[in-house]
């Protein structure tokens, strides 16, 4: 056994009886040949990891060096493990501006399936809107532009069809952030044919289970979860529970990873997409996509060990 093969079972004996907060160690030798499972979006084929990024909060900071230097550090190792997927909107404060300028400034966007959102009434407004969001993205070509919350969806469709018709967008989709907006969206892709879509999910929010993932994959709809941990609360209620001896039947050593991978394992889902401002969380995350899923039995007892 090699010093990294030895750290890294170190670190996972200690991880089961200590925190999250304790991955540093870990990730720092984490294994980075390791390939991140992947999954297809349904209408093209195209595979990506089933681990992203979101940016709501983390990444609405200032200009400065000192504010900017943690979310860099974090978009440069996401790309560094195998990341793809970055989820920002024009609703998140300065998350798009930060994004593409610190894409551009590492020279990540090739490397990087970048999607934001539409959230205004009105076609002229929602046009006018993307092309701020393509400029502060600094993106060309979007990967996924998406409606937010179903606001105009009907203009906004349109406008997108024809966008991505014209080249300009790759995919198109709806998004909800809360989890009962999961029978609204399954309504919408009943009668609207769209590549993706986003709504909250987690094991503490699973209404999307029952009125919207059969669905989505009878449509052949992508799925994208977010707040794939809560918001942050589900990790802060395990703080000080030991994680269970059988996380390492699915090749867990943290909450964190445990609970996405309860996510990620449902076979609807495309991709999750936890937001953090942390390096250490960031790695955490990302082991989430190696390895073993859950099958139904052990997400059962993973839910059972939440509640």
């Amino acid at each position: 056994m090699n010093r990294r093969a030895a750290l890294w079972l170190l670190g996972s004996a200690t991880l089961l009886a200590g925190g999250r907060n304790l991955m540093a160690a870990v990730a720092a030798e984490a294994p980075r040949a390791t390939p991140l499972l992947t999954r297809a979006i349904p209408s093209t084929g195209e595979q990506i990891p089933v681990i992203g990024l979101g940016t709501w909060q983390t990444f609405d900071v200032g200009s400065g060096a000192d504010e900017r230097a943690p979310i860099e550090a974090v978009l440069r190792e996401f790309a560094a493990l195998g990341g793809r997927v970055l989820d920002s909107s024009p609703m998140y404060g300065q998350s798009e501006e930060v994004a593409g300028d610190l894409m551009a400034k590492n020279a990540l966007r090739e490397k990087l399936f970048v999607a934001t959102k539409v959230w205004i009434s009105g076609r002229a407004a929602g046009i006018a809107q993307m092309h701020d969001s393509i400029r502060k993205l600094r993106a060309g070509k979007i990967d996924l532009m998406q409606v937010h919350n179903l606001l105009d969806v009907g203009t906004h469709l349109d406008t997108l069809r024809g966008w991505k018709k014209d080249g300009r967008i790759r995919y198109l989709g709806v998004t909800h952030y809360t989890a009962s907006g999961a029978e609204a969206v399954a309504k919408l892709i009943q009668s609207e044919v769209v590549d993706f879509v986003q709504v909250a999910y987690s094991v503490s929010e699973r209404d999307a289970e029952k009125r919207l993932f059969d669905l989505a994959r009878d449509k052949g709809v992508a799925v994208i979860a977010n707040r794939p941990l809560g918001g942050g609360d589900l990790i802060r209620r395990q703080a000080g529970k030991p994680l269970p001896a059988w996380a390492a039947e699915i090749d867990c050593a943290s909450w964190a990873q445990l609970l996405l991978k309860f996510v990620v394992s449902h076979p609807a889902i495309t991709v999750a997409i936890p937001a953090t401002s942390k390096v250490t969380h960031l790695r955490d995350n990302m082991r989430a996509g190696i390895g073993r899923l859950p099958d139904e039995n052990l997400r059962s007892r993973i839910a059972a060990a939440v509640a």
